[in-house]
């Protein structure tokens, strides 16, 4: 039985000592609490009690932001949350440089996105998405970089405006689209007035276009089985009758 024990006490040391890595793992080794490198992927030997090994994995993480309470630049308040997408490119100084670096950038992300957009107007959060994705990921990624951390992408997600401001930029839009319908009313009563001018001076050219004008008005109108039938009156025999009236006063 004790002849067992060295046996028994060598599989043991010889399981301790042998790790294996996957292929998007890498290990950080430590001899007596110095750094003695990367290894990895496949399989790594060890020596029980005097070296340890940190896991770290290489494939990208996804970051879900929570919600952040936001105050715009013009005095609006928001409630925006974002994703963030990194992957460890350097495992030795994401293990020596920060603590926790998982902890680390997810603290990061949140206090870039409320000064980042803390800084910015309402409309420009709104429309200048893209631009602010840019600068979100330009500024995680100078700071993660010291950390082995690469930052892949910067996505705003949602945008969560009070019922009050939504309720004022419905009215804005609503303002919006009358002022552009009057718009476009009026720049066609223009050109109408234009292409009537226009015709007028035609028709003046011959009156016969004006005759087979007003047929084909009252063709237009009876199609419609309309019974009434409009006569037009020159403004000239009327004119007469006024200065008749006014001769007899």
């Amino acid at each position: 039985m004790f002849g067992l024990t060295p046996v028994v006490v060598l599989v043991v040391l010889v399981l301790a000592s042998v790790k294996i890595l996957n292929e998007y793992e890498r290990g950080v080794v430590f001899t007596l609490g110095r750094y003695s490198g990367a290894k990895g992927p496949g399989l790594v030997l060890l020596i029980p009690g005097i070296q340890q090994m940190t896991r770290v994995s290489l494939r990208t993480i996804v970051l879900d932001v929570p919600p952040q309470d936001i105050i715009t630049r013009d005095n609006v308040s928001l409630k925006v949350n974002a994703v963030v997408y990194y992957q460890v490119v350097d495992p030795s100084q994401a293990i020596l440089k920060v603590e926790n670096y998982l902890y680390a950038t997810s603290q990061l992300s949140q206090t870039t996105l409320r000064s980042v957009l803390g800084k910015m107007e309402l409309d420009d959060l709104l429309a200048h998405r893209d631009k602010i994705n840019e600068e979100l990921k330009e500024i995680l990624d100078t700071h993660a970089e010291p950390w082995g951390v690469k930052i892949a992408t910067v996505e705003v997600k949602n945008v969560d405006l009070p019922a009050e401001m939504q309720r004022a930029m419905a009215k804005q839009a609503e303002a919006e689209r009358e002022r552009r319908a009057k718009i476009i009313h009026a720049e066609g009563e223009l050109e109408a007035s234009h292409k009537l001018g226009e015709a007028a001076v035609i028709m003046s050219k011959d009156p016969a276009a004006i005759q087979l004008r007003y047929l084909q008005t009252l063709t237009e109108i009876a199609a419609d089985k309309n019974s009434t039938t409009l006569f037009p009156v020159p403004i000239d025999f009327l004119s007469s009758f006024m200065k008749r009236d006014k001769t007899a006063g």
